[in-house]
């Protein structure tokens, strides 16, 4: 928690005195831009596979590094032989493990866990689907949901139809009886005969959009609701990967899902303490799906593609210069995919996909979190490829793995020497170093190289873990330092929180912005922070002042103010850091015509460790009130450790 004395604000005289905060409507200082509020995703946390992706089945085609993780045979007696993984690599190198059933006499079952159990929803329509080989008919598949004590809460069949050497599909649908967030998936075998089965698949009826093997509709509204600029996807430490050869290619991710190549996900490992053996990468969410949900949600699509460098602080492997053509070529490839007539190879790849329309991208990032002369030297031949045949296309390169150091520095110098067109900084940081940063931008260069802050939270302290991080001293301190973002909006034009979802019985990286587990999700107050920026940009910075100063800490005031032209709104965000109630007077001053009433959202909470929870959802969560002006004066009390947007609509 918070010490006073670190604030330097043992002083209850906050209360009884007015702060005289002086805002000048109607002069603009920069442009914000109408992208500079979004969400980075990475697969980290189970955040795709057993979270945003829907599929219920873990390993649904066998292809972990164990073939059968994720799954238990259970009969009476067990049967050598039986149930085989088959592995045809030279025919499907993509898909190459299969299941083969030889049906005798018992009916046996093949049970999945899930991802830590399958959340169930009574009165839910389950889509089961599965691709299957058989010589001849012969055996039935009985498709169970059973609880924790083996009940039967849903149930349907499916009869394989077609016969020959050939790999068809085949789909059935029933309803769930029963709600159970650690529900199993049994497939029961009856009958006699040979047959084989692979993408043994189960999806909620409840997808978002109503989609066929889609998104979870919960957590993508959670996005949605925060209207956010821009996705950033797919990573992060992902792109990278451990080595190489476990990097995102994002063309490996597009097309039919049985030919989606499953790679281990770099996180399964990262961590002893947080092992995760069964995380995997199935690429169900791919490149396509991430941009029709950026489409989805009103979002620009900011795609991260790897530069030749594995993660520097695992292998640190590099591809040669000589050999860096077909990454090159990736990226070249992935505009001609986003934005090409489908006349183009990749565009009616695209078009092929369901997508005519192109998805318009601007921009992309090289590279994540890659630092040093290696690194220098793989971007700058990205960037003469890139800019040879896309001129306006904009390239976001990074800046590392922190803001400050000699690493931060030769790259900083070296990316604005060469007028990088964005330069990501990454932080994860105290709260005292994002308070005392609020002022970070105050004395960039205007010119040249724009900042994107692409990822960034408050790490609390090492005795905090898990969801617990996610306090409300963490988000204050958020909220204090975007205050400073915002006013600088000319120099930093996109910023991202990091990471975006969390499973509460799968994480591996804490804090994060959303928690779920299986059937339910809640916004930390980290996420109603973020929110409250990106559905209040506006449009133009304005500036507002204590004392002819920004305000950056002042008795632990941070704020800024912006005007939104289209909505007629002159909108205050201020964060009080105290642990007392400040008086404050704003004399809006300028020419601008205020109406006489406003609202004010308010973030508030007396316990810097407040969080939200799945019991409590809404603990710190926003409360709003009317507020009436005098003229051309606001007088309101900021409660101790509050963040407030003030809303003025004007003619």
């Amino acid at each position: 928690m918070y010490g006073i004395t670190s604030f330097g604000l043992a002083n209850n005289a906050f209360a009884q005195t007015p702060k005289i905060i002086k805002v000048s409507t109607d002069q603009s200082i920069a442009k914000v831009q109408p992208n500079m509020w979004g969400v980075f995703f990475e697969d980290i946390n189970f955040g795709a596979d057993g979270g945003i992706y829907a599929e219920l089945i873990k390993n649904r085609s066998f292809e972990f590094a164990k073939p059968l993780m994720g799954w238990s045979i259970q009969r009476k007696k067990p049967r050598e032989g039986e149930i085989l993984v088959v592995n045809r690599k030279e025919v499907n190198t993509a898909n190459p493990r299969y299941l083969q059933v030889k049906k005798e006499t018992d009916d046996f079952e093949l049970v999945n866990e899930g991802f830590k159990g399958i959340g169930v929803k009574k009165g839910l329509r389950y889509d089961f689907s599965v691709m299957y080989r058989q010589a001849a008919k012969g055996v039935k598949l009985v498709l169970l949901l059973k609880d924790a004590n083996n009940k039967i809460i849903g149930q349907g069949s499916l009869n394989p139809e077609q016969t020959g050497d050939s790999w068809n599909k085949q789909s059935a649908s029933f309803v769930a009886t029963e709600t159970d967030p650690k529900a199993k998936f049994s497939l029961l075998f009856q009958g006699q005969g040979n047959i084989d089965l692979d993408m043994i698949s189960l999806f909620p009826g409840d997808t978002w959009k109503n989609r066929p093997q889609g998104l979870r509709a919960d957590m993508v509204q959670w996005l949605a609701d925060m209207k956010p600029g821009f996705i950033r996807f797919p990573g992060g430490c992902i792109v990278e990967g451990t080595d190489l050869a476990n990097r995102y290619q994002w063309k490996k991710t597009i097309g039919p899902i049985e030919n989606r190549q499953l790679i281990m996900n770099r996180w399964n490992t990262e961590f002893a303490h947080r092992a995760a053996p069964d995380y995997y990468q199935s690429f169900g969410l791919g490149f396509f799906e991430y941009f029709q949900l950026a489409e989805d949600i009103g979002s620009e699509a900011l795609p991260i593609l790897n530069c030749g460098m594995a993660c520097q602080f695992n292998s640190a492997e590099v591809a040669a210069l000589d050999e860096l053509d077909p990454y090159v070529q990736d990226a070249l490839d992935l505009i001609e995919f986003a934005n090409g007539d489908v006349t183009t190879k990749w565009g009616k790849m695209r078009a092929d996909l369901g997508h005519p329309k192109p998805f318009n991208l601007k921009m992309m990032g090289v590279g994540n979190e890659n630092w040093g002369p290696q690194y220098l030297e793989r971007v700058a031949i990205f960037t003469k490829a890139i800019k040879d045949k896309y001129p306006d296309f904009k390239l976001i390169n990074s800046s590392g793995t922190d803001p400050e150091g000699d690493r931060f520095n030769l790259l900083n110098t070296t990316l604005r020497s060469n007028n990088a067109d964005f330069i990501d900084e990454h932080y994860y940081r105290p709260a005292d170093w994002f308070l005392k940063n609020a002022g970070r931008y105050d004395n960039y260069p205007r010119n040249g190289s724009k900042v994107f802050v692409g990822e960034y939270a408050v790490h609390a302290a090492g005795n905090i873990t898990g969801s617990n991080k996610n306090n409300w001293q963490s988000a204050l301190a958020s909220a204090s330092l975007m205050t400073g973002l915002e006013r600088n909006a000319d120099v930093v034009q996109m910023a991202s929180y990091a990471p975006l979802f969390a499973h509460i019985d799968a994480w591996q990286w804490a804090p994060d912005m959303i928690w779920v587990d299986n059937l339910k999700s809640y916004g930390t107050p980290d996420y109603y922070v973020q929110k409250l920026f990106s559905t209040n940009k506006g449009t133009d910075v304005i500036a507002i002042t204590l004392g002819d100063k920004n305000i950056t800490g002042q008795d632990g005031l941070y704020a800024s103010a912006v005007t939104d032209k289209g909505k007629k709104e002159l909108i205050i965000k201020i964060a009080n850091n105290s642990d007392q109630p400040q008086n404050i007077d704003f004399n809006l001053d300028g020419k601008l015509k205020l109406k006489s009433k406003g609202t004010s959202e308010e973030l508030a909470n007396a316990n810097l460790n407040q969080i939200n929870s799945f019991d409590n959802p809404l603990a710190v969560s926003p409360q709003s009130k009317v507020i009436s002006l005098k003229g051309k004066k606001l007088n309101l009390t900021l409660k101790p450790y509050s963040f407030n947007v003030i809303k003025l609509p004007f003619n």
